[in-house]
């Protein structure tokens, strides 16, 4: 257990995609800046972040914002005559206000920005790899083509959720972050669900008794209910400068080899391609560690099995 992370939000942010929490803080925050306000023109630093052409960019010049709303993890500003800037944060895309006058991101980093009298909205993102994404779109119907279908869990009954759930056979913590079930629910947010529900996130959908998916229910509302306080408490008047997986007060999450919050177990993870889950095995497992893909097929038989 010798490789202890900590929260480190500046390392980590190019790896989070930004959750319904974080979605959340920065359209209440848009929203404070620029409701009602005219976007006076938007700027493309990077031409491979904007992903549509009809109608061109140039529409949204003049148009004044009447509001926004999330999109599973997409961020939407709706403008007056029907038109809607979509942005797809993806892994490493982060949002950025900056008064007049205000020292703006650095250029590397910009991929567009939208210009208002109160202060510009840059959408930036870390690395080589350009995946965030701005479209313009207009009508509710070209809108929709960016929903994926995921319940909206903080409105969702527990039997909506629990037809959801088991519509399909996954383990816990593919179901929770599909956004074709659940809206909103990434790698960060499931593991500190599934610790709160105490269930292993490899349990099957379709093998929850009654009782666990009550449990999953209520955790998957209160971790998300709690953390949006949270952020919220957190940012106060300030637009969110610091996305982050890895944040001080989670259980689990990015917190591997540390110690659980509740019952003191070193939390343990388990990695595939980019991502890894953490979970704590004395609470969600039975004492019983999952096998982690690169470590159990370098020990084998030597793998553990059990926590002690």
């Amino acid at each position: 257990m010798s490789e202890v992370r900590h929260p480190t939000p500046d390392a980590d942010a190019p790896r989070k995609m930004p959750e319904l929490p974080d979605i959340t803080i920065y359209l209440e925050q848009i929203e404070r800046r620029v409701r009602g306000a005219v976007l006076e023109r938007v700027r493309v630093a990077n031409p491979f972040v904007l992903r549509s052409v009809d109608p061109p960019i140039g529409a949204a010049k003049g148009v004044r914002v009447i509001g926004t709303r999330r999109i599973g993890k997409r961020v939407v500003i709706e403008l007056a005559g029907g038109l809607f800037l979509v942005i797809h944060l993806m892994i490493a895309g982060r949002l950025r206000w900056r008064a007049p006058g205000a020292k703006p991101p650095p250029k590397s980093l910009v991929l567009a920005a939208l210009d208002f009298a109160a202060g510009t909205l840059f959408l930036t993102e870390a690395g080589t790899t350009r995946r965030a994404s701005l479209h313009l779109v207009h009508g509710e119907a070209a809108l929709a083509a960016f929903d994926r279908g995921g319940l909206e869990p903080l409105t969702a009954s527990r039997d909506e959720f629990a037809e959801r759930l088991i519509s399909e056979s996954h383990t816990l913590k593919r179901a929770l972050a599909d956004p074709r079930l659940f809206s909103g629910i990434g790698n960060a947010y499931s593991d500190e669900i599934l610790h709160r529900a105490r269930l292993s996130p490899l349990a099957l959908t379709r093998k929850l008794d009654a009782d666990a998916v009550t449990r999953l229910y209520e955790a998957t509302q209160s971790t998300l209910i709690d953390w949006t306080a949270r952020l919220r408490a957190d940012a106060g008047d300030d637009f969110p400068e610091k996305v982050t997986a890895f944040r001080e007060g989670m259980a689990v999450h990015g917190r591997f080899g540390e110690p659980c919050p509740d019952c003191n177990a070193p939390i343990q993870r388990i990695r595939y391609a980019t991502n890894e889950t953490n979970y704590c095995a004395r609470c969600q497992t039975g004492s019983r560690l999952l096998a982690d893909r690169a470590m159990s097929r370098l020990l084998k038989e030597d793998w553990p099995r059990e926590l002690e």
